[in-house]
């Protein structure tokens, strides 16, 4: 059997796509992968395997909000992280598809690690194909990390999607690449102050 180079070359990039999306989306990125202007290296940055979104950045902060707050705008589809002295971290986010768009303030009520995922009845009435129980892990939609907003069902959560980041997909909750799901996670508090703007 003989193969021509644009094959081998096909199959070879196909293979290292699979395996760097894999590795990117499984490990959580070291102190040592991150530059100064702390976004992360390219083996965990979104830009290395998303076509429109570059990986969180620090941006100059001119909003009302005080330090520790969460702001999304489901617009813009960017989540910011409000930091001292007038900055903020931003990160891309997928937010809910139309009719499932919401806002206000709440906050974040709890945390967990690969969180495992029960779709609300609502849901699986409309995909009845849905399990009622997904354990935590690589293959769970809600992906590395999750903050439970208020009582309500929607959460701020990694994804195992991350083709979706920028774009309105979800049933209300808030998606971001697990990586950046990973950095959110380790800076927020339980009780922190979250406002969403449509």
């Amino acid at each position: 059997m003989t193969f021509d180079c644009k094959t081998v070359l096909a199959a070879i990039v196909l293979l290292a796509g699979c395996i760097g999306l894999a590795h990117a989306e499984a490990v959580e990125p070291s102190d040592s992968t991150r530059s100064a202007s702390g976004r992360t290296s390219s083996a965990f940055s979104a830009g290395s395997y998303l076509s429109t979104y570059r990986g969180k950045r620090t941006i100059s902060y001119r909003g009302s909000h005080r330090p520790g707050t969460i702001v999304i705008s489901t617009r813009r589809r960017t989540l910011d992280y409000v930091l001292p002295n007038g900055k903020a971290i931003r990160y891309g986010i997928g937010v809910g598809r139309e009719g499932y768009q919401w806002g206000g303030s709440t906050r974040v009520a709890r945390k967990a690690e690969w969180p495992g995922w029960t779709p609300p009845a609502a849901m699986r009435r409309r995909q009845p194909y849905l399990p009622t129980y997904m354990p935590g892990g690589i293959n769970n939609p809600l992906g590395a990390r999750a903050l439970y907003l208020g009582g309500s069902l929607y959460r701020i959560h990694g994804t195992n999607q991350p083709h979706t980041i920028g774009h309105a997909v979800s049933s209300g909750c808030i998606r971001m690449v697990n990586a950046e799901v990973i950095d959110l996670y380790n800076r927020v508090r339980v009780g922190a102050p979250v406002v969403v703007i449509r």
